[in-house]
């Protein structure tokens, strides 16, 4: 078992350029080690609640799993020939250099591998630094789990360090750099921009919960009704007559001449009797650009003949039919910031330049510049590598210059014609220095444009005079401007420009967030959801909510099928007419990805029993409560953890939460109940015949458990424990005990409202009853419900699921022949890896041990057991149909229904 905390990630990098490749060494036995798997995880996960993304990746070391490192001839001196940067790992020692050293001693190869991905991602510009290694249960195979900050990343840094590692053992070259580049690229492509990574990272600051709504851009900030969205730096309250207003320069020049804002003098051209008339009319010295463009694209700035200006025109009419000519005004370059009508920072803009030396060329000299530290591919670092294009040797060829030229020393030749950042400027925050009328002006120009966050570009000697004194003029004015150059000037302070714009969109007062209840537990999960949505909607709320059949928004089933997982739980989250989130939570979708959500309000696990065991490294009860602790550890510090008394596995999680803990129990005598509400604790407890909230020595009594229908008149246990669970989620939130008395006695157990759960169809001759039960504790509810009835003949449809034990396969035939005088097996589906012959022997076997001699019918098609089952009823018979076993199981018995009065 290995690990790395985050204060153990690489802290140190190779220099710029450097080689990092094994140097050709004696080619050894080659090893191998096989990828099972790659899971990312997204939300909170078994191994974290605060590191939520996570790549897990299932390796099998094979042959390896007998040869640690220090078994492997050269291993130590290649791995720290290819990656000298691991020094910095401290690993378990504690210390730089650790991991080199847990190398020398022997250590395993996931463990090194878990290294190397995390150093992987570092070297290509991405920090990060959690991990975990632990074998499973099965030897030599292995769970390898780390931190990243891209997706696609990380599951390129999972594969390339197997790749890496099976080479260091086996000697060889390769290539490092090459997976570093293209990971910087992948990056490129997946990660935010600066400006939405800034407001992200100021709501998570601000504990906002996020939802990245496409592969670009957009994103939800806050959940449900609460939300907002925003896309690089415009939001959903941003004016779409005034981004065409600023897009459009023309139009924006002409509304700021007639405000008695000064703008530079121009015209809008597009054919060459427009640019005749403009050089008359302007004269030189111009500055072209296209109309509709952005970035720079396509200017071309102090242009001084008729010869550079017919080049000019036809280069921005690469970008725009339409093309703005206007007077060069000579002076610097400005940007000024208004968000929510405010200035909030002011800078500088460079154009991308070098400073000559007298030595070296200007290639020589971008180059050495693209070396500084703070230069990086694309937004990566707080400066962009600055590229040779047209504009650059256009500027070169004006000074009579070449790429080979020698500039003086201290000569600064530039290199662009804009100063963006996106083609290598720079920026000096000067927002300190604003003189106060031309605060007033960019103000005013925010709000006559109509933007509310307004970038404004400004022409000037400087700012810190009147621009109607030093002949400053406006150029242009910006929907969705660019933060990075307020962010992280290359001079000056960093402006937090993100503040505001959340300042603005969650004023005091407004919270982003609704309400989420999540459910979880073996049985009874759906049920639970479904009451306490019902509760939560005779309450007011607009609820939406997931269980094992459907995403249901309000009343509607908006998807079908098994939605206890995280993207469901993010559709009922994205929907923006609802008020609350209740989300049935299994623990599939908890292994697969994590939740969906960060952190919910309460959480409630119904019970802990034997199911699903046996899969994905979950092999005890122990094993499983680790997996549904996860949602009661996302719960808010002043928010409920709702346990049940009764099941010793939910108890246990108890020790552990952060948060306030209630329980329910069936008996108001369990001793965690009385301990708890000693100590002045809240319960929920069946006493007396009462569903009942106990808070210290009080008892509030809600309803009696005969006038719950779901209850069956108190008959089903089970069902009065989802009642208490229920009532106890909704008490603790805070609605009024007479409110859920009402919702409690208008639960009908039915098609309608617990679809699938002990759904009762009278038919002249007999009954019959649909229930998702699914495994061995929940078919001992239906038997212990069935017991309660005078049934002369009891029929079950049963069938098994693939993926569980054979222990639990033969349990549901041992229950099942408790339970029925005879059995249908229809196995149709759920295989899941094993056959039918083998899942039905299996079931046979566990029936035959405890009756011998029941009538058992095979019969693989679900609509033909249903038929043969109607076909040999008796008078009185009651015919169950257990989980799936038979496909649209309702649906088949309300057809018959109808058929039966004529319909």
């Amino acid at each position: 078992m290995f690990g790395i905390n985050l204060a153990n990630a690489s802290s140190s990098k190779p220099p710029k350029n450097c080689s990092l490749r094994v140097i050709k060494t004696k080619k050894i036995k080659e090893y191998s080690m096989k990828i099972l798997g790659i899971q990312v995880l997204k939300g909170p996960n078994i191994w974290s609640t605060n590191r939520i993304k996570l790549i897990q990746m299932r390796l099998d070391l094979e042959d390896l799993e007998q040869r640690p490192t220090n078994k492997i001839d050269g291993f130590r001196e290649r791995i720290e020939e290819l990656i000298p940067s691991l020094y910095s790992h401290r690993c378990s020692p504690g210390h730089e250099g650790g991991f080199f050293e847990r190398v020398d001693k022997g250590t395993w190869m996931g463990h090194v591998i878990e290294h190397i991905a995390l150093e992987l991602q570092s070297l290509a510009g991405m920090e990060t630094g959690f991990g975990r290694t632990r074998e499973t249960k099965t030897p030599g195979i292995y769970n390898v789990v780390f931190s990243y900050i891209e997706e696609t990343v990380g599951v390129y840094a999972a594969e390339a360090s197997v790749r890496i590692a099976e080479k260091l053992i086996s000697g060889g070259d390769y290539d490092i750099e090459n997976d570093i580049m293209t990971m910087k690229k992948m990056r490129q492509r997946e990660r935010f921009g600066p400006s939405t990574a800034s407001i992200v990272e100021e709501a998570v600051s601000r504990k906002i919960p996020f939802i990245r709504l496409n592969r670009s851009s957009l994103v939800q900030l806050g959940y449900g009704v609460n939300q907002v969205r925003f896309r690089a730096t415009m939001t959903d309250k941003t004016s779409s007559i005034a981004v065409d207003l600023a897009g459009n320069k023309d139009e924006t020049k002409r509304i700021l001449q007639e405000q008695a804002i000064p703008v530079a003098k121009g015209l809008t051209i597009s054919t060459d009797e427009d640019l005749e008339i403009a050089l008359d009319k302007i004269g030189f010295p111009l500055v072209f650009k296209p109309l509709n463009a952005n970035h720079g694209k396509g200017a071309t700035i102090n242009v001084k003949t008729r010869k550079e200006a017919i080049e000019a025109f036809a280069y921005a009419q690469k970008y725009s039919h339409r093309v703005i000519v206007e007077r060069f005004i000579s002076g610097h370059d400005f940007r000024v910031l208004v968000i929510d009508n405010r200035m909030v920072a002011a800078a500088q803009r460079v154009p991308a330049h070098i400073i000559g030396d007298g030595l070296n060329t200007i290639d020589k000299l971008i180059e050495i510049e693209n070396s500084d530290p703070r230069r990086g591919y694309g937004h990566e670092n707080v400066l962009t590598e600055i590229g040779i294009d047209r504009d650059t040797l256009d500027l070169l060829d004006k000074k009579g210059y070449t790429l080979a030229t020698i500039p003086k020393k201290s000569e600064i030749v530039y290199l662009k014609s804009t100063a963006n950042l996106s083609t290598g400027g720079s920026s000096i925050d000067v927002t300190d220095l604003v003189h106060p009328q031309n605060i007033f002006m960019c103000e005013r120009i925010a709000r006559v444009i109509g933007l509310d966050i307004c970038g404004i570009d400004i022409m000037a000697n400087n700012l810190t005079e009147l621009l109607t004194e030093n002949g400053g003029v406006v150029l242009e004015v910006n929907a969705a401007p660019g933060f990075r150059m307020h962010l992280a000037p290359s001079e000056g302070l960093p402006r937090n420009v993100a503040a505001p714009v959340l300042d603005m969109l969650y004023p005091p007062g407004k919270s982003a967030r609704i309400p989420i209840i999540a459910v979880t537990g073996t049985n009874g999960k759906t049920t639970t959801t479904r009451l306490i949505a019902h509760i939560v909607k005779n309450n007011g709320f607009r609820v939406g909510f997931t269980t094992s059949d459907g995403v249901y928004i309000q009343n509607s089933m908006l998807l079908k099928g098994d939605t206890t997982g995280p993207i469901s739980a993010e559709f009922v989250l994205k929907d923006p007419t609802v008020e609350f989130a209740v989300l049935e939570t299994a623990r599939g979708g908890i292994l697969r990805s994590g939740l969906g959500f960060r952190h919910c309000d309460i959480a409630v696990i119904t019970n802990i029993q034997e199911d699903h065991l046996g899969i994905s490294d979950i092999h005890t009860l122990d094993d499983l409560a680790r997996v549904k602790a996860v949602v009661i550890n996302s719960v808010k510090n002043d928010g409920w953890a709702i346990l049940n008394a009764d099941n010793k596995h939910s108890v246990k999680i108890a020790k552990d939460v952060r948060c306030n803990v209630a329980y329910f129990s069936l008996d108001e005598k369990n001793p965690v109940i009385k301990d708890h509400c000693q100590k002045g604790g809240i319960a929920a407890i069946y006493e007396n015949g009462f569903i009942t909230i106990k808070k210290g020595d009080w008892k509030i009594r809600i309803e009696k458990v005969t006038h719950v229908p779901i209850t069956f008149n108190g008959t089903v246990s089970f069902m009065t424990q989802n009642v208490l669970a229920a009532s106890l989620a909704t008490f603790v939130w805070g609605f009024k005990t007479e409110d859920i008395r009402l919702s409690l006695t208008t639960f009908i157990p039915s098609v309608a409202q617990t679809p699938g759960r002990m759904n009762i169809f009278e038919l002249k001759d007999c009954k019959i009853m649909v229930d998702f039960a699914h495994n061995p504790d929940g078919l001992r509810g239906i038997k212990d419900f069935l017991s309660t009835l005078d049934i002369k003949q009891s029929t079950g449809i049963i069938s098994g699921t693939g993926d569980r034990r054979d222990e639990d396969l033969r349990e549901i035939g041992r229950i099942s022949a408790q339970m029925f005088d005879d059995v249908i097996i229809c196995q149709e589906k759920y295989l899941r890896g094993r056959n039918r012959e083998e899942i039905i022997s299996l079931l046979i076997e566990g029936l035959k041990e405890v009756k011998p001699e029941i009538d058992i019918q095979i019969i693989h098609k679900g609509k033909e057991a249903f038929e043969y089952a109607i076909e040999h009823i008796q008078d009185g018979s009651f015919i169950t149909i257990i989980g799936d076993s038979v496909s649209n199981a309702v649906e088949l018995v309300q057809n018959f229904q109808d058929e039966e009065i004529g319909l």
